[in-house]
């Protein structure tokens, strides 16, 4: 990690390297943990306060941390993460790499539809957004890239929960479930004959679920093994023709599937 390439020290004992670099890796990734949306720029003692990491080993780690560049300061002197941590970041093949194959098949369905159009991943039991396109006539949105939300409310998360593991599926379902709307799906029974029908017509509806003022249309996509491996997603106005979005956002997901299965970009013709 970066701490170690930061700053050079004496090689540990046998042994010893066990000891002391994983509560040092976990403090710094604890320091990193303390930014978030509504904190993007945080003062040393703010970072010590919301990590729980004294403030002089918050001192000397994020010091290292800016050395390797995974925190910089902005004009203020406040820390903010910084761009070399982005293009570690970069390196997932579960973010950018799916995210470029996925582009054009993307770019192609949000020029059709006029809606937003995302990708999403499942991470243990939330899914985290790799990418969000903004469709001319769309309606808000409340996710970013790189953002987390609970798997029920979206139709995204329900395509990613229909096809995940059963421990997962089940320990989803033991809750809590945060209602948004007075739509959103709080029930397991409820959510659980949400699931079967998902793996049953091959796309999740998620209507009003997140904002009275729109509704989702997903489709999972596959990797080569045929295992899903991500969704992508329609968000469109609540009155939206649904019979009409589901075979196209099918049909994109399936261009998606087939160019990670090739293993190469290309480009798809639109879909009509």
């Amino acid at each position: 990690m970066a701490v170690a390439r930061a700053v050079p020290h004496p090689a540990p004992e046998p042994g010893a390297e066990r000891v002391s670099t994983g509560p040092v890796v976990a403090r710094a990734l604890r320091l990193l943990e303390a930014f978030s949306d509504e904190r993007p720029t945080l003062t040393l003692s703010e970072i010590s306060r919301r990590s729980g990491v004294p403030l002089s080993t918050a001192h000397r780690l994020i010091a290292e941390l800016e050395t390797w560049g995974a925190v910089e300061r902005d004009g203020a002197g406040r820390y903010q993460v910084g761009l070399r941590l982005w293009e570690v970041g970069a390196l997932a093949p579960r973010g950018p790499g799916l995210r470029e194959r996925a582009l054009p098949y993307l770019e192609d369905l949000c020029a059709v539809t006029r809606e937003n159009v995302q990708l999403a991943v499942r991470e243990d039991d939330e899914i985290v957004y790799v990418e969000r396109l903004a469709g001319t006539r769309a309606v808000g949105v409340h996710i970013r890239v790189g953002g987390r939300w609970a798997m029920t409310a979206t139709g995204v998360g329900l395509v990613l929960l229909a096809h995940a593991p059963a421990d997962v599926v089940e320990r989803v379902l033991e809750g809590p479930f945060p209602r948004h709307t007075p739509w959103t799906l709080t029930d397991p029974a409820r959510i659980r004959e949400t699931l079967a029908a998902v793996r049953t017509r091959g796309y999740a509806v998620s209507e009003r679920q997140i904002t009275t003022d729109a509704t989702s249309v997903a489709a999972p996509v596959r990797d080569a093994s045929g295992e899903v491996v991500a969704a992508l997603s329609v968000v469109a106005h609540h009155d939206a023709n649904i019979a009409a979005l589901a075979p196209l956002v099918r049909t994109s997901a399936g261009g998606v599937s087939h160019a990670l299965a090739a293993g190469r970009r290309r480009r798809p013709p639109p879909p009509r």
